[in-house]
Parts: C-alpha cells; sequence; structure tokens
C-alpha cells in the first residue's frame, strides 16, 4: 500500500513489492506537503485503487478526493477514509493506515456479499497536515466553511509560495475553492479509521478503540524581534537577543502545560539573519497547545504569553503573538459513538485524542466517530510510528463491520 510495514496492501498500481511514496532515503520518514510531486503521486494512487474496484472517482473544488459506490447525489452516504499527506519525515501509518484500510474494508465486505442500502465514499482529504502551508486540514476546513477562501489565499509557504499558486501549478483551479454544503448534504455519516497517536490501546490491551472526543487545540506564532549585531563584539549587557527571550519561553511553555495537565510544544523556529556569528534581530517560533478542556488549554496560553511578554521586556525586545488556527473541543455525537461500539461487540474501548483530524473539523457539520488502531510505542509524527500487521487486519475488519451495520443493514 501508500504506506509501510504492517499497512494492509491495497493492491498497489505499479507492480512488485510497491514503492513508498515521498519516502526521505536520508531520513526514513515520509515528506507528503499538499500539491506537490509525491503529493501527485498519491492522489493517482488513490485513482488507480478506486478505478481497481469499479467506483467513481471525483475530485471536489478543494481538492479532496472521493470515490463513490452507489448514487453520490442520493443522499445519507456512508463516508470513510482520511488523508494521505504528512508532516515533514512523517511516519507511515498517520493517514495512509486510514485510506488504505477503507479500500481493504470494502473488499472485506464485497467478499462477505454485503448488499448495499446506503450510498458509500472513500475520501482523501487535501493538506490535512498543514506541513506546507502551516494550517491543518485545510481540505476539511474549506468544505466545512471554517476556511474561508480569502483567508486560504493568504496562505504562503515557507518560500513565499501562495496556496492558490501552488493548487493552479498542481492542474487545481483555485478559484473554485471555498464552503461546499451541497456535497456536506450528501453525507449521513463519517467514520474515520485512524493508527493512535498515543499508548491508550496498547496499555489497555485492546487492538481497536472507538473516539469520544478531541481535545481543543490551536497554533501560536509568536515573533520575537530585537537587533542583529555581532556576536564577539557585543558585551552581553548591551544585547537585545530575541534568542535568549524565545529560550526562556519555551521552558515555560513546559512549566505552564505542567501545572495544567497540558501539553505544549515550540516545534518549528525561523531566525533572521541566520548566522552563526550573529545575535538574530529576528526569532519567530511556533506553539502548539492542548488540553483535555478549554479553560486548562486559555490558562495555558495566557500563561506563555504572560511569561514571554515579561522576559521580552526585560530583554528589550518587541514580541507579536498571532493565532494562526484554532480548533474547539469536538465531542463525538454520543449516538453514532455509541453504534460504533455496539457494532463492535460492545467491547471496544472509548478514549480521547489530543490529535486534531478531519473528522473533528466536520463533525460541526455531519455527525462524525472515529476508529482507533493500536500503536504499541505511541510514537507518532516520527519514522518510528508503528502498528503491528495484526492489529491494523483487526481495524480492516472492524471497519467492515462498522460500515456493514450502517450502509448494509
Amino acid at each position: 500500500g501508500v504506506g509501510g510495514r504492517g499497512v494492509p496492501h491495497s493492491s498497489p498500481p505499479w507492480g512488485g513489492a510497491g514503492r513508498p511514496l515521498g519516502r526521505s532515503a536520508a531520513s526514513g520518514g515520509y515528506r507528503r506537503y499538499a500539491w506537490t510531486g509525491a503529493d501527485a503521486d498519491c492522489r493517482l494512487w488513490f485513482r488507480m485503487q478506486a478505478e481497481a474496484r469499479r467506483l467513481d472517482v471525483e475530485t471536489d473544488r478543494n481538492g479532496n478526493q472521493w470515490a463513490w459506490l452507489g448514487d453520490p447525489t442520493a443522499g445519507d452516504a456512508v463516508v470513510t477514509g482520511s488523508h494521505l499527506d504528512s508532516v515533514p519525515d512523517g511516519g507511515a501509518f498517520d493517514g495512509p493506515l486510514g485510506v488504505v484500510s477503507a479500500f481493504a474494508a470494502l473488499d472485506e465486505l464485497r467478499a462477505r456479499g454485503a448488499s448495499f442500502r446506503r450510498p458509500l465514499a472513500i475520501v482523501n482529504f487535501g493538506d490535512e497536515e498543514g506541513a506546507r502551508f502551516g494550517l491543518a486540514c485545510v481540505g476539511s476546513r474549506l468544505t466545512s466553511g471554517q476556511l474561508t477562501k480569502e483567508k486560504a489565499y493568504e496562505l504562503r509557504d515557507a518560500d513565499g509560495i501562495t496556496l492558490p499558486q501552488a493548487m493552479e501549478a498542481a492542474g487545481h483551479d483555485p478559484e473554485t475553492i471555498g464552503e461546499d454544503r451541497e456535497r456536506l448534504d450528501r453525507i449521513g455519516a463519517f467514520v474515520e479509521l485512524h493508527v493512535e497517536q498515543g499508548r491508550a490501546l496498547d496499555l489497555s490491551g485492546d487492538a481497536v478503540g472507538v473516539a469520544s472526543a478531541i481535545w481543543p487545540h490551536g497554533r501560536w506564532r509568536y515573533d520575537f524581534h530585537g537587533e542583529a549585531n555581532h556576536a564577539g563584539t557585543t558585551r552581553l549587557v548591551d544585547r537585545r537577543d530575541p534568542m535568549l527571550t524565545y529560550a526562556e519561553t519555551v521552558l515555560a511553555a513546559r512549566r505552564e502545560a505542567e501545572l495544567a495537565g497540558a501539553v505544549a510544544t515550540f516545534g518549528k523556529i525561523s531566525v533572521e539573519p541566520n548566522g552563526v556569528n550573529a545575535i538574530p534581530s529576528l526569532v519567530r517560533g511556533w506553539l502548539d497547545a492542548r488540553a483535555a478542556d478549554q479553560d486548562a488549554l486559555d490558562a495555558v496560553i495566557a500563561g506563555i504569553e504572560t511569561a514571554a511578554r515579561d522576559k521580552a521586556a526585560a530583554h528589550g525586545v518587541d514580541l507579536a503573538v498571532v493565532r494562526e488556527s484554532f480548533t474547539p473541543v469536538v465531542e463525538f455525537r454520543h449516538a453514532l459513538r455509541d453504534e460504533l461500539v455496539r457494532l463492535l461487540g460492545g467491547k471496544a474501548p472509548v478514549l480521547g485524542t489530543g490529535a486534531g483530524h478531519d473528522a473533528g473539523i466536520l463533525s460541526a457539520s455531519v455527525p462524525t466517530a472515529m476508529l482507533f488502531v493500536r500503536n504499541p510505542t505511541g510514537v507518532s509524527h516520527s519514522p518510528a510510528e508503528f502498528a503491528a500487521e495484526d492489529d491494523c487486519v483487526a481495524g480492516v475488519l472492524a471497519l467492515a463491520d462498522v460500515l456493514e451495520g450502517l450502509a448494509c443493514h
């Protein structure tokens, strides 16, 4: 399949054992960024998998791919799938497991002789990770209206290429992007399977679980403006060093997160002029913060910004803070969640997650639910991400059971 070791195979179209799309030989991780060559390869793989199963394939105006069994316009469709893009040097399972498992679950249902009473669709949402343009779940945010065309046009990558420029270069018309209520009205239920990004299932001894909620989370950009100067001739007392303020803010984020039982991470940084022998003029850091509830997250964000401003004032550094994205808490609809548990024999554990997903974005518009597949190490967003083949198969069978219960009975 598209992923790597342990991912159920779905008739790789390029022959032989297949080739991992977008994988870096240097890191062993995947670099599948939106509207790049690797993304195009993944899209071609999706199309060929769908056509091999006699599904009708379409790409919507926001760049999401859909493979349909039955009439797309009939309404009340059951949809499953995930995404194929990755974070920088991501693992093989985050996203692709859900898409590969969707095709494999359809194969299983056909082998069972299932008869569908509702349309079924498999979806590949575009730019879920936000690795290129800095905003997660662009495809589903556009479709649901949570990202406007105007705001989408402002998104730029590290090279200054705008989202519409990238889409156009990849052969997609950016003029058509925006809320797609007609498409959302087709969906009666969306079920996303995903590798667990944590160790809850490993600790409970279960191969598959059902999601209860997604923590509120967001991304904030901190711009620390100081004064560039010579690293060897400028006295410490004469410096306006934004790197020092940034470093103290990173430590403050850790302290605030520990106090609130939350998580806060500065995982990306940009420095100007970025010279070994130069004091920076600008340090730009991106904060990712998540918590179990909104009050805890608010407390963490407020504490980090207060500490940052105090340190900036002490060091003669100017600070600007911009919230680049935010997703409130997602409590998956209990009726659909409970139906998944019932269809899985009433034994699947129900667990929350701090990771964002397209299912969370769509939950405000359509009934959504999630299945998690055990990750024995809990490692994610890393080449070390892993799920055992037996557990991946268990995930496929669980998804097939769910789809059969929702779309066939």
